[in-house]
């Protein structure tokens, strides 16, 4: 029996729980032998399996999962739309997850922000309507002198600006910033 990438691919799953039957396993089996690219797909989903398995869970900043699905999806060329460019996303997605995690679990405790820029807000009314840039990293009142950024800028509500990951600027914003 020959098998060619597509079914491999979409049977994968089955092949890593053990739900194919014999001459399906025998058939992917002998295909993943001499196929670089389903041997990588079959790595990428064991890996992606052991992460999301593992017990040690971690917080990821609010809006993280949002503004890298954007970016993965604004990095994906129209004819990459694929299961196989999925699941290497979805991987590297885990990968970077999973870093973190090691990365916060080495350290007894998490270090002060380096900048004044990553402070989080303190007590900004969620309603309040804030400028956003898609390249920037924080959010302005709408006559703010200080944005960088002023292509694609748009008007969300405070509380969306914070869930997509954005702070608040030091200087128009200064008031809602923690004080040390």
């Amino acid at each position: 029996m020959v098998i060619r990438c597509e079914e491999v691919w979409r049977e994968i799953s089955n092949y890593v729980e053990g739900d194919v039957g014999s001459a399906l396993r025998a058939a992917m089996e002998e295909h993943l032998r001499g196929c670089k690219h389903c041997t990588a797909v079959l790595d990428g989903t064991r890996n992606v399996i052991q992460l999301y398995g593992d017990e040690r869970m971690m917080e990821v900043p609010l809006g993280f999962s949002r503004r890298l699905q954007r970016r993965v999806e604004g990095n994906m060329p129209g004819n990459r739309r694929s299961f196989l460019g999925w699941m290497v996303a979805t991987a590297a997605a885990v990968a970077t997850a999973g870093a973190v995690e090691l990365g916060s679990a080495a350290s007894s405790r998490s270090p002060e922000p380096r900048s004044e820029h990553a402070q989080p807000g303190v007590g900004v009314p969620p309603d309040m309507m804030v400028v956003v840039s898609e390249k920037g990293k924080t959010f302005h009142v709408p006559t703010c002198t200080f944005i960088h950024e002023h292509t694609n800028l748009r008007t969300i509500a405070a509380r969306e600006a914070m869930e997509d990951g954005y702070v608040p600027c030091v200087r128009c914003m200064k008031q809602y910033l923690k004080q040390a």
